[in-house]
């Protein structure tokens, strides 16, 4: 039994409406489990909107993905169409029924009983109690109910055996959608939906600005809360697909690991390291400011790193982007050889909002990169409101990061109309680089700055931003008397100081040179002296010594003569 009591949006404790699992991608999410399980529900809508395929998508689902047979009731299809509307969709409603899990059941209602007061649904009730009984049905689609009136004159009576039909069906336990036509100023033509009150889910095909675009609205859900807002929705290879913002919550996991640029003046701008793995990167400028070349700088880094990288342009072609990067030294071909690199290249006005939405989330699933490029974002705008297209960028942004994958997006500013839909995606995004266009003394040049870039220390300064065919260079600041320099202006101060500083040297150099020869002279002065000193020196030695001998000699001499004396004493006594 797939009846499950999930618990609803806004539900705070107590029992839970049990549910039944559509397993339609979203509508479960905004329905806080499902249908209501044992009780009926109407799809309404204009045709084409998708009510025959949300009936067919669940019971299928019941089938496949919750072991819950079913009955599908048909009553302006042959089965064979039905059959072959849903096969391109994997649906095998043959083999399903094969296997005794579900009934396809196409009644042609001719035009008999009209007006003989005889009209009842009795056979209907008995072969559809039979059809349950035999394959053991939890689940039942009854479409279109509003054919019953047209093609019988008695609309009250046909309320009244409806209403009788209801009744069983919920006596029974049944979870059962019906599906019901729009009309005019009421949900359904004909008012059945007074007696189908549990769950009214109401779909819309509009076109805006030539662009089809598909809406889902639960109108009325009796005893559970629920998402009361619009919600785009699409229908693609794997059936009705919901797009809800709540589908993507704020537990994702988030990355220490910083990862480059590409450009290594902007890392210097972020701390040295660059950007946060799986963060997102908002790209905004002007035309012609270079934002596809910081996002192909972005993606061939990461190629570099041997990470598969996935770039959507919504304005160049492949070729295009190819030429104009290998201008200023990036070789992107390369990398798409290698099979790192993956292009995705389509104009905006090709589908709708929600349908770029899933091709892109699609792709994404099928590459499974690490790092992905939107080139420009902004472009998408020409195909919805404001609103639509903040939303969509926020579905986007909560997508990639709950993948953990790197998001780098562009943004053209010059078309005002976008100024919202930037602000509110602004404070989703972690790191927002702003390129801007500096211009002064006649000259148009390009400049670069951090916007913010939560988690990690960034420059406050305005860069000037240079491409040449030797790559991207980021500038460092250059400020003269009236600010910021750039272009012409700041290579004649770059000049202007290369030279102060080079006349300074040479000063620097002559007064080390100077202070050297004078060093010089004292030295041989110095010397001079040293040798006259040492000669005057020796000099006085040797008078010195001759001296000493001198009076050494006459020490000597008065010590004979002493001895003289003494000797004749004895000669001269009587």
């Amino acid at each position: 039994m797939a009846n499950t009591e999930a618990e609803n949006p806004g539900d705070r404790g107590g029992p839970q409406l049990p549910k039944s699992p559509t397993g339609i991608v979203g509508f479960d999410e905004i329905t806080g489990g499902g249908l209501p399980a044992g009780r009926p529900s109407l799809v309404c809508g204009p045709p084409g909107s998708g009510k025959s395929l949300f009936a067919l998508q669940f019971l299928v689902n019941g089938v496949t993905l919750y072991g819950e047979p079913g009955v599908f009731l048909t009553f302006e299809q042959n089965r064979a169409d039905v059959v072959a509307d849903v096969s391109s969709l994997n649906f095998d409603l043959d083999r399903l029924e094969a296997d005794g899990r579900l009934l396809v059941d196409a009644l042609s209602l001719e035009h008999q009983a009209i007006d003989t007061g005889e009209f009842n649904l009795e056979a209907l009730m008995v072969r559809l109690a039979w059809a349950v009984e035999k394959f053991g049905a939890k689940r039942v689609a009854i479409d279109n109910v509003e054919a019953l009136f047209a093609a019988f004159s008695r609309p009250a009576l046909v309320r009244s055996e409806l209403q009788r039909l209801f009744r069983l069906l919920k006596d029974q336990g049944l979870t059962t959608v019906i599906t019901g036509e729009r009309g005019d100023g009421m949900l359904t033509r004909h008012g059945i939906e007074e007696y189908l009150s549990d769950c009214v889910v109401v779909l819309d095909d509009r076109v805006v600005q030539d662009v089809a675009t598909r809406r889902l609205r639960v109108l009325k859900y009796r005893g559970s809360n629920h998402g009361r807002n619009e919600y785009p929705f699409l229908i693609g290879a794997q059936g009705l697909e919901v797009l809800p913002i709540t589908s993507l919550g704020l537990n994702k996991q988030v990355s220490a690991e910083r990862v480059s640029t590409g450009v290594p003046g902007l890392d210097d701008m972020l701390g040295g390291e660059g950007v946060f793995r799986g963060s997102g990167i908002l790209v905004s400028g002007s035309s012609g400011t270079g934002k596809t070349t910081i996002g192909a700088s972005f993606a061939d880094a990461a190629c570099k790193r041997g990470e598969v990288v996935l770039f959507f342009s919504f304005e160049e072609s492949e070729a295009e982007i190819h030429r104009n990067m290998s201008s200023i030294g990036l070789d992107l071909t390369g990398w798409v050889d290698r099979g790192l690199l993956h292009f995705h290249c389509e104009r905006p006005t090709t589908r709708g909002l929600e349908d770029h939405l899933a091709m892109m989330q699609q792709l994404i699933q099928e590459k499974a990169p690490t790092l992905v490029v939107i080139d420009p974002v902004s472009s998408l705008a020409r195909g919805g409101s404001a609103f639509d297209v903040s939303a969509m960028l926020m579905r986007q942004v909560y997508y990639l990061k709950a993948a953990s994958i790197t998001a780098v997006m562009t943004v053209l500013t010059d078309e005002s109309e976008l100024a919202q839909s930037i602000i509110n995606i602004s404070s989703l995004v972690d790191t927002s680089l702003e390129l801007v266009v500096l211009t002064a003394l006649g000259e148009r040049n390009r400049g670069l700055y951090v916007l913010k870039s939560r988690g990690t220390a960034h420059s406050n300064q305005i860069r000037e931003f240079l491409l040449s065919d030797t790559g991207i260079e980021v500038v460092p600041v250059v400020i003269g008397a009236e600010g910021l320099l750039t272009g012409s202006a700041r290579i004649a101060a770059e000049s202007a100081e290369r030279i102060s500083a080079e006349s300074m040297s040479l000063e620097s150099e002559e007064l080390a040179r100077a202070l050297e020869q004078r060093r010089e002279t004292v030295d041989a002065h110095v010397a001079t002296l040293r040798d006259d000193f040492v000669a005057e020196e020796r000099l006085t030695q040797r008078l010195i010594a001759a001296s000493e001998q001198r009076r050494e000699a006459l020490r000597l001499d008065r010590l004979a003569q002493g001895r003289r004396r003494t000797v004749r004493l004895p000669e001269d006594e009587p």
